[in-house]
């Protein structure tokens, strides 16, 4: 990928690439039905995302990726934590 590409990102999201890169390397092998893992991956884009993420709202993405089927990506994790 192009670097200007990853400052323009960064620039407009304030959020360091290398976290996201980090991030998405981390999920290619990890068992998404391992509630543990979930809720590590939740955590670390809660923190990546400065926004932090309520117990319950923690325990409903939770629910929808481990028990419910869906998929985990950072879309549908932000998504959830927009929902009021």
């Amino acid at each position: 990928m192009d670097n200007q590409f990853f400052k323009n990102v960064e620039k407009k999201t304030g959020v360091n690439m290398s976290d996201i890169l980090e991030l998405a390397n981390s999920l290619q092998n990890a068992n998404l039905k391992d509630e543990k893992t979930v809720r590590g991956v939740i955590q670390r884009v809660s923190q990546i995302a400065n926004k932090p993420v309520s117990k319950e709202m923690e325990d409903k993405i939770v629910k929808s990726i481990v028990n419910d089927g869906k998929q985990l990506d950072v879309g549908t994790i932000a998504q959830m934590m927009n929902k009021k």
